[in-house]
């Protein structure tokens, strides 16, 4: 079961909430709160998997509210105001309800995180592909159609075969702990290459087809160990 709490200034919108999260199965709405400083004193000792966050509260905004938080559950904003939309975007949420929605609307948002917990719960990660948040969605993407990967401050650029590039708000160290190290190499510290991709190595690059990449120093010797085992 997936715990989750949901933030609102009106009582009848967590209704709303503790009712569909109890239809869906899977989500536990465990706590409801008026109050957002209710909410924050009680999530410093009880942990989620969910947060359902009205935006536009008379004492604090939910985009403030989910900014200050120390520890960001996956959240998926609730509103009347489809204004906010872009903001939501920002904090790289799970999805935006507008008031009022529908239960196959609220379903297909926390299918998203279903999903996604479905996939970081498991004993082992699936075999032959990555699943990315980003931009609402979850992206199933395959490793086979990796072309590399790619730091761009708090986010990573996935690049893919097929020309598409995914921007998911994610850290370095969390993706490699997700990665196969028989699959995949860091060459950089921003640049993460699959392995069967790599054509050859020279000039201090890392040469994927007629796409260069330059490799680190510090990531050089490692390369080469994981490099020379694939050969």
């Amino acid at each position: 079961m997936i715990s989750a709490i949901a933030i609102d200034d009106e009582t009848p919108s967590l209704k709303i909430i503790e009712h569909f999260c109890a239809k869906t199965g899977y989500i536990n709405p465990v706590k409801s709160f008026l109050k957002p400083n209710e909410a924050l004193a009680w999530l410093e000792n009880n942990p989620v998997d969910l947060m359902f966050l009205d935006i536009r509260m008379p004492s604090v905004s939910g985009i403030d509210f989910f900014k200050s938080l120390p520890i960001k559950p996956p959240v998926i904003f609730t509103t009347g105001y489809s204004e906010y939309a872009v903001e939501g975007f920002n904090l790289d949420a799970v999805d935006y309800l507008l008031k009022p929605f529908t239960y196959d609307r609220f379903l297909k948002a926390t299918d998203k995180v279903k999903e996604y917990y479905d996939y970081v719960k498991a004993e082992k990660p699936a075999g032959q592909h990555l699943i990315i948040r980003a931009d609402y969605s979850l992206y199933k993407v395959q490793f086979a159609d990796i072309q590399y990967m790619e730091s761009a401050g708090d986010y990573l650029k996935f690049h893919l075969n097929n020309g598409k590039t995914i921007t998911a708000r994610m850290t370095m160290k969390a993706l490699m702990d997700k990665l196969p190290a028989d699959k995949f190499a860091r060459v950089h510290r921003s640049f993460v290459v699959p392995l069967s991709a790599i054509t050859s190595i020279r000039d201090k690059n890392v040469h994927l087809g007629d796409l260069a990449i330059p490799i680190g120093l510090n990531y050089e010797e490692e390369l080469m160990k994981q490099y020379g085992g694939k050969s």
